[in-house]
């Protein structure tokens, strides 16, 4: 088989082996719909979220629509793939793998594959429980999706890949869920997802601008906030294309510290 056919046939398993581990559908595929349905039945009798004293509002759920997508996106990437292939590591699925015709290629074309087919079954599910359940409006500008389109697309072949890379740092699969899940539930803090990115201090907004989170999440808000919000980030602006920037940058320090670290050939090939 060609290394594009082993990419395809390996990605059709990862899908059904993720959706078979009920632990991993619960954290990473619904843990984003479970937070909008709490945040918006906790905190809708406070009143609608307003940019400006005077202007319109939007409903609480409608706020945090974008930060749950930003976080679907995260958790599909970098906590899904690098605790799964921490304990692939551990249980010397690699090592079995590392003697079949399957190259290293096929093998991360099948774990981008499927984080790829599961965030779009994600998000998808998001936004119609969003639309159809809590009345959230969602865009009808084309131009917004089209922009939603490539962040969401970079944004999930980013966070793959730098779930990749972070699989190498728990040193065992027992260990790695305590590792990684720390590290992407302090970003869903500090880079507005859970909070209001604008009342954060400033240097906690620098050190969330450090990752791409924060850039995510700006993106989803300005697909799905009104215009005016655009007055709560930083300078005043979406910053499309420093978004883009951002996420294209830790693609490519993902790339090269999954190529540095990752391992599963025998030393003798």
């Amino acid at each position: 088989m060609s290394t594009l056919a082993l990419g395809a046939a390996r990605t059709r398993y990862e899908v059904v082996a993720y959706f078979r581990s009920l632990d991993t559908v619960f954290f990473t595929f619904l843990f984003p719909l479970v937070m909008l349905g709490i945040f918006t039945a906790a905190f809708s009798a406070s009143g609608d979220i307003v940019a400006k004293p005077g202007e319109p509002g939007i409903s609480v759920g409608a706020y945090y629509l974008p930060g749950m997508l930003a976080a679907g996106v995260l958790l599909s990437g970098v906590q899904n793939l690098a605790v799964d292939i921490a304990r692939e590591k551990s249980d010397g699925t690699l090592k079995r793998l590392g003697g079949t015709p399957l190259s290293p290629i096929s093998y991360f074309a099948g774990k981008i594959g499927q984080v790829f087919v599961t965030a779009v079954i994600q998000a998808v599910l998001l936004l119609a429980v969003a639309r159809l359940l809590f009345g959230i409006a969602l865009p009808t500008d084309g131009s917004k999706w089209l922009t939603f389109a490539w962040i969401f697309v970079l944004g999930i072949v980013t966070s793959a890949v730098l779930g990749i890379a972070l699989s190498a740092l728990p040193r065992s699969g027992r260990s790695a869920s305590a590792v990684v899940v720390p590290i992407v539930l302090i970003l869903q803090f500090i880079s507005g997802v859970y909070l209001n990115f604008s009342q954060l201090p400033g240097w906690m907004q620098t050190i969330a601008g450090l990752f791409p989170l924060k850039w995510i999440a700006q993106g989803m808000r300005s697909v799905f906030l009104p215009d005016d919000f655009v007055a709560l980030e930083p300078n005043d602006s979406w910053q499309l294309g420093g978004i883009a920037v951002a996420l294209v940058v830790w693609l490519v320090v993902g790339l090269v510290i999954s190529r540095i670290t990752f391992r599963w050939i025998h030393k003798d090939r």
